[in-house]
Order: structure tokens, then sequence, then C-alpha cells
């Protein structure tokens, strides 16, 4: 080899192979308008991942308009960046979270600490920083986000104090006692068995799209979360064993769940199946097959029902079962295993998704012909 010549990656990232033989990383980009490259490290010690997770930093930093040859310059003196930190934490934990976790968590934090202390060395991160940062959340009024950004920020603090980069977690030694208690609140639902049986009756004569309004049918027999629910497909549905099985890919905590299947859920599956989509997706969405409904279309069509924010909510199934489940005297563990709430054993969690199966099946049967005879429907078996 007689001249130096570059591999490129992905989004600015290329390996450079000198004549010598040795491998740079590099990352190319622009700031104010201006072509500009810097060394990430040398390959094999810095890994093609852990380039990739430079890059992003980088990447991160331009978002917030900083150069990022000037933070590399003051980390080779004296250590990472917060912003840096923050995205080797969030590619080391994404793949335990579902894909919408992931991106609220770095959505949060590119609105709400990015900017403010994303440049700065995190070594250099006091206790008063992140009190001021935190109290001007707190004046805007956002309560629930201030316990968010808290819990994202202690957790970055936390994996570099585990990494070396710091000694000290500055937002650990932050007392509640300094910050507005956010008020309890609940998803709206309704408990009352004759306003649910007005509920159902209700949605059973919405006029909206098949896709909708199946889905709100199928909503209180199966109590998913509804991004669980959206987005179910065919290949999760088992007719013989009368199942719902969805990974735990689509999972809020990333565990498997199973759902037992009534016989009237199952007969409104079997009558949707005849439907010929060419979808994957149970509910796809009316303006493009390869997507399916929103969570936002179930919202809206129960708001069109004439059912405001303080009376009912998608949520409001899950709740709604929970509680009545609970005044019809079955098990507490039975009900918390169908609701797919995390047990404090997460690895026990792993290998008992199919935990009471046997009792789930009954409930989930018998749970069906109470909404019917709540709704005034004739069950027939």
């Amino acid at each position: 080899m007689d001249k130096l010549y570059r591999i490129a990656d992905s989004n600015g990232l290329a390996i450079e192979v000198a004549v010598s033989g040795s491998r740079i990383w590099r990352y190319r980009y622009r700031y104010n308008n201006k072509a500009t490259m810097i060394t990430l490290g040398h390959y094999p010690a810095m890994s093609l991942l852990d380039a990739r997770q430079a890059r992003d930093a980088s990447r991160q930093l331009l978002i917030q308009g900083i150069n990022p040859k000037e933070t590399k310059s003051k980390e080779t003196l004296n250590g990472k960046s917060f912003s840096n930190v923050f995205v080797e934490w969030h590619n080391n934990k994404k793949d335990e979270w579902s894909n919408d976790y992931a991106n609220d968590v770095k959505q949060r934090a590119e609105c709400y600490l990015l900017p403010f202390i994303g440049s700065k060395l995190i070594n250099e991160v006091t206790t008063p920083d992140m009190l001021g940062l935190l109290k001007k959340i707190e004046q805007r009024g956002l309560l629930d986000t201030l316990e968010k950004i808290k819990g994202i920020a202690s957790r970055v603090f936390s994996y570099a104090v585990g990494m070396g980069c710091i000694t000290v977690n500055p937002v650990r030694d932050l007392p509640r006692d300094v910050f507005k208690k956010k008020n309890q609140q609940h998803y709206s639902t309704i408990t009352d068995p004759k306003e649910i049986g007005f509920l159902l009756r209700t949605i059973d004569g919405h006029k909206g799209s098949y896709q909708v309004r199946t889905a709100l049918i199928l909503a209180p027999h199966l109590f998913l979360r509804p991004g669980e629910l959206v987005g179910l497909t065919w290949n999760e549905i088992d007719f013989n064993d009368k199942l719902i099985r969805i990974d735990g890919e689509r999972m809020k905590m990333k565990l498997s769940h199973i759902v037992p299947l009534s016989n009237q859920v199952s007969d409104i599956l079997r009558e949707l199946s005849r439907i010929q989509t060419g979808s994957q997706f149970v509910f796809p969405s009316p303006m493009n097959k390869n997507k399916s409904i929103t969570t936002a279309s179930l919202l809206n069509s129960i708001r069109s029902l004439g059912f405001n924010k303080d009376q009912f909510t998608t949520h409001g199934f899950r709740h709604m079962a929970s509680t009545r489940l609970n005044e019809l005297g079955f098990k507490d563990d039975v009900i918390e295993r169908q609701l797919a709430h995390t047990q404090s054993n997460r690895v026990r969690a792993v290998y008992n998704h199919a935990e009471h199966l046997d009792e789930r099946i009954d409930m989930m049967q018998q749970w069906s012909d109470y909404l019917d005879k709540l709704k005034g429907t004739i069950v027939n078996k």
C-alpha cells in the first residue's frame, strides 16, 4: 500500500488506514458551514461500537451548536463532557428498553439537560448546577417532567461514578424536600358497572374506521397498554391455542407477555382476519398498510364519543379492569400478571410470563362474559 485511504461507516464516521498500517477513527462534519474532521481514537483499542458512540456524542454537541473539536481538546486534558457520558449510558441501556422509552429518554435529555450542561465536563457539574436546572423546570409547573429529568440525570451520573469518570453523583444529595411534591394523579377511568355498560354500548355505536372501532371494542377485553394494542400483528395471534403472544421487544419493560383469548375476542379477531388488507397489522392504518393505527386515533375517538379527559382515557381500560376484577374477587397475583406489571424480581419475571396461565384463561373468559352482561348482550357459548 503506497497511500493513505479511508473506509466510510455512516453519518460522517470513517476509519483511516495509513501507509504504515495504523488505523484511526475519524469523524467528518460541518461547523459554521466549514468542513472539519476530528480524531476519535485508534483501532482496535477503540472498537466500531465505541467509535459510533463517540460519533453520536459529537453529533449531540453539534445539535447544541458546540464544536466537537473544541470539546475534544478539553476532554483530552480533563475528561468527558456530560453529553458524551449521556450518549455512552444511553447506548449501554437502550437494548433493555422499548424503542418508545429509549426515544423518550433521549428527547427529554435533549430538551432539558444537554442544552444546559451537555458541554460541561462531567466532573465539573455540581449539585448547585443541578439544583438550578431542576428548579427552572419546577418554576414552569412541570413537576412530572422534573421527576423524570432528575431520574435521568441521576442515572447518568451514577454510570459516570461506576466508570470512574467522577467520584460523587451531584444529584444524589438533592433532598426531595427542596422540590414541590407532585400531586398523585391516576388515569381517568370508569368503574361503576352501569357506566361501564354505557361506555361499551357507546363504543359499539362508533362511526369511525373499522380499525379504530374494532380496537376500541377489544380494548376493554384485552386491557393491553394502548401502544401494545394498536401494534398487534397477526403473527402474535394464535387461534389454535387461543392466545396472543407478544414479544418482549414490544412490551414496556421488554418482558414477553401472553393474553388469553376469550370466546368473544377470538370470534371478533377471526372475523377481522377475513378482511384482506395485505398488512401484518391487525389494525392497519387506512393511509398506509405498513403501519398500524396510532394511540392518538384511539384517544381522539374516545373524545368524539363524548368522554372528556376527566372521564376516561385509553389507559382507563386497564384501570377499569384492575379495579373491577379485584372487586369481583380474582386473585391479585393473577390480575397483576395479566396487566403485565413488572415483578420486583426481574430475572424471575423473564421466565414467568406464562405464570398463573390456567387461572388467567378462566379470568379472561369470565371478564368478557361480565362485560357482555353489563353491555346487555346475550352471550352465545
